[in-house]
């Protein structure tokens, strides 16, 4: 029993070292971002020459710049919005549907994140192409919607799967159409996994490079601007600089939108109030609570 315990143990202390060894490696070039986007020169190497504020300052009153960032905040916004829509669609049919065709459109709409992106790249340049949109803004759109629909469906399929099911039968046993019920009950109690989804979303095509590349047309987003400027060794600390900024708000979306899902899912799980009686239908189909 005391070896077997000794060997638990030293099997712990090897896989936390493993670990650690790992968000090293994973970790470490990130944090160098920032570091060097400080540091006084234009070189990213040790020893550090000095702490300065100038390569942030280069950013501003770059109309380069900013045309990049306000394409990739368009397409973002534009995209997030279309993903989430089809991922609401897809996760809730796939789960409630109850049709094979329902549950294979929800498996093609996963596959994305299996694919490689250059492949999907290539093919939805092919596409755009054939149906004589070519390189452009919606191309793009319609290319970052593809990669952000397996985020969205995954967000909303593990959220809806959650909510108990008697809630809905309860609705529909009540006489409330699935449309009724789909607005008036599911959407207000998934609606922290819609806003976490969208986020995601955002966050996936705002910073989507190889989709991008293939279907950028006049209007380079920001991960191509980002790349046009390493060409040039003196843009490189304006270039850590900029790293730094998208990346402190990445984290940040990031983690309202985990915030957000988690608190919706501590909702679900929550029992309902003693004092809410069964829900009655209004003469327009719709669901109300009343207080007991």
């Amino acid at each position: 029993m005391n070896t077997a315990r000794l060997d638990a143990k030293q099997g712990g202390g090897w896989l936390g070292v493993y670990v650690l060894a790992y968000l090293v490696f994973l970790y470490l070039p990130i944090l160098l971002i920032p570091l060097f986007s400080f540091n006084n020169s234009i070189q990213a190497a040790f020893p550090l020459q000095g702490f300065t504020l100038e390569w942030y300052g280069t950013l501003y009153g770059n109309s380069a710049l900013s045309g990049a960032l306000a394409t990739s905040l368009v397409i973002g916004a534009i995209a997030a919005t279309g993903a989430t829509l089809c991922g609401i669609t897809v996760s809730y049919m796939d789960l409630y549907g109850r049709s094979p065709l329902a549950a294979t459109i929800s498996a093609i709409a996963r596959l994305p994140i299996l694919i490689p992106g250059v492949i999907v790249g290539i093919s939805l340049l092919i596409l755009v192409n054939l149906a004589g949109l070519g390189p452009s803004r919606i191309a793009i759109v319609l290319g970052h919607v593809l990669v952000a629909l397996p985020t969205t469906v995954v967000v909303m399929r593990s959220r809806f799967a959650a909510i108990p099911k008697t809630i809905r039968e309860a609705a529909l046993d009540l006489g409330a159409s699935d449309w009724t019920t789909f607005r008036r009950v599911m959407l207000p109690l998934s609606l922290p996994a819609i806003i976490s989804a969208f986020m995601l979303a955002f966050l996936t095509s705002f910073d989507e490079f190889i989709v991008a590349f293939f279907l950028a047309g006049t209007e380079p987003t920001l991960p191509l601007y980002i790349w046009s400027q390493l060409r040039f060794p003196k843009s490189l600390p304006t270039v850590m600089a900029l790293g730094t900024a998208i990346l402190a708000v990445s984290f940040v979306i990031a983690a309202l939108a985990e915030i957000l899902r988690h608190r919706g899912l501590a909702a679900t799980r929550r029992p309902a109030p003693a004092s809410l009686s069964k829900p009655e239908e209004t003469e327009r189909g719709e669901l109300q609570w009343h207080s007991t």
